[in-house]
């Protein structure tokens, strides 16, 4: 939230989406939201692809989504027990879309122009940072996706 709030004077005001963990969206609000944005930003835990249905979003458009952010694969207890109880229900194939390489073609293929992803589960503290670092540079100083995954890297 104190990210979102040093770089609020720069977004746009049609920004929209859930902040915080008070509700989890239905498929349907994550339809809406991915299939409306020029910009999508996920910053959760676990990994990305567990919080959507697989074969919704094959069947999305979302070829307005210029850039999406997605800082993921972060967990805790709770998290954990929560994806092992989803895991049990999904073939290993299934489970093996979820992975960052494949995420990132999956969207690629419903008509997303790039993607930033972590590749190795992390903290909530190194996305922090590294949100901070993707706003400061595309955001504040105007750089390139690519000069912004570059200092990432």
């Amino acid at each position: 939230k104190e990210i979102l709030e040093k770089y609020h004077h720069l977004f746009t005001l049609q920004w929209e989406g859930v902040v915080g963990s008070m509700c989890v969206p239905s498929q349907a609000e994550w339809e809406q939201l991915l299939t409306n944005c020029s910009a999508f930003l996920f910053y959760g835990m676990e990994r990305f692809m567990s919080h959507i249905l697989l074969n919704w979003l094959v069947a999305m458009n979302i070829s307005k989504c210029r850039l999406m952010i997605l800082l993921d694969l972060t967990r805790s207890q709770q998290s954990y027990k929560r994806i092992i109880n989803s895991d049990i229900h999904k073939s290993c194939l299934h489970i093996a879309l979820e992975r960052p390489t494949e995420t990132a073609m999956l969207l690629s293929l419903t008509g997303v122009g790039s993607v930033i992803a972590t590749q190795w589960y992390t903290t909530l503290q190194e996305n922090a940072e590294r949100l901070e670092v993707v706003f400061e540079y595309l955001l504040s100083s105007g750089r390139t996706t690519g000069q912004t995954v570059h200092i990432l890297q």
